[in-house]
């Protein structure tokens, strides 16, 4: 099983700044993606950011040119800078990491879920 631990989430007036850390431990043979969505009360998840493993990025429209993700290999850890916040930015904010577990002569594929952790944008 792999399993991520979130941190970094809370309250912030708008205008400012938070940085989210999602960590992934476990039977992890290779990370391929990680990325963050997030969903709002009503609304649908939507995609903020994903990161291949080779540093290609992708961005929901809505934040592109204000979040800025990065991963530490070594560390499999993946990083969402957020600046110049918005109120439309709260949300429950999930990590999510797809690559290979399995024992020594197997190969698994699988795609986990973080438990989420709440940004809040607001005065």
């Amino acid at each position: 099983q792999v399993q991520l631990v979130e941190s970094g989430g809370g309250l912030v007036q708008p205008g400012g700044s938070l940085r989210l850390s999602c960590a992934a431990s476990g039977n992890i043979k290779r990370i391929n993606d990680m990325g963050w969505h997030r969903q709002a009360p009503g609304k649908q998840r939507e995609l903020v950011a994903r990161i291949t493993r080779d540093d290609t990025t992708t961005y929901g429209d809505a934040v592109k040119g204000r979040f800025d993700i990065s991963r530490d290999n070594a560390k499999n850890t993946v990083y969402l800078q957020m600046n110049s916040l918005k109120p439309e930015d709260t949300a429950v904010y999930y990590c999510n990491v797809a690559g290979w577990t399995g024992g020594a002569d197997t190969d698994l594929t699988f795609r986990s879920w973080g438990q989420g952790t709440q940004v809040t944008v607001s005065t």
